[in-house]
């Protein structure tokens, strides 16, 4: 882990709940595809975000944080990172940590799956993938309640155009408009789509109570527990 001093160099919109934030660290930042820094609001006042960025982006770290309400966990943060931006100094943060990063082994097909704003954490699974030429079949799921949670869509859709081993498939739980993709629960699309889990590697970032759920259900579709990574498995049962 290292400690760094950061410019939070910007804090853009998304959607009406979901920030990106680019952070410049005084000295390059060392992580792994999958990893999460830790933003130090005081000593014993630190918050959690996964790593948007690919580990070769060393000098800028992008976040995607979610926030609704005045006294959220997440909105406290960003409230922090906006004052840190006007008034022009650097942010305290941790970077490198998690035990549920990417395991290079190009043998394994992957499915990447996330929730909400644990795009951020898959994402960086899969830029770093295709930056280093691993051509086993990558299979990334993003669930959302409504469509309009898609922000990086057709930036999604774009990037696995280019690339033969690379599927990307967004899941709407609750659809509001015309929606000709999957519908409900993000988890239950991976295994209709897929008739057994037992060779995949599987990572998965969303809430807590969500990962209990789709660990379970996917030991039952055939998923050996070995090969599941989420830093969600340390705070649940």
């Amino acid at each position: 882990m290292q400690t760094l001093k950061a410019d939070v160099v910007s804090i853009t919109p998304l959607t009406e709940f979901v920030s990106k934030v680019v952070l410049a660290p005084e000295q390059p930042a060392e992580f792994e595809a999958g990893h999460y820094l830790q933003l130090v609001l005081a000593e014993k006042d630190k918050r959690a975000f996964s790593i948007a960025s690919r580990p070769s982006q060393k000098q800028q770290i992008e976040l995607h944080i979610g926030a609704s309400g005045a006294d959220s966990y997440a909105m406290q943060a960003l409230d922090h990172l906006r004052q840190h931006h006007e008034n022009g100094t650097q942010a305290l943060i941790e970077v490198g940590l998690g035990v549920s990063q990417l395991r290079i082994d190009c043998t394994r097909p992957v499915v990447l799956l996330a929730g909400g704003t644990g795009f951020s954490y898959v994402k960086s699974m899969a830029d770093h993938l295709a930056e280093i030429d691993c051509d086993r079949p990558v299979f990334f799921y993003w669930g959302v309640k409504h469509e309009d949670a898609l922000y990086a869509k057709e930036e999604m859709q774009q990037w696995a155009a280019k690339r033969s081993n690379f599927t990307f498939i967004p899941v709407v739980e609750q659809p509001q408009g015309e929606w000709h993709g999957h519908t409900g629960l993000v988890h239950h699309a991976v295994m209709k789509d897929i008739v057994s889990l037992e060779p995949y590697s599987i990572y998965m970032a969303g809430r807590f109570d969500m990962i209990g759920i789709v660990r379970d259900d996917f030991i039952e579709h055939g998923a050996q527990r070995e090969y599941m990574f989420a830093d969600a498995f340390a705070f649940i049962k």
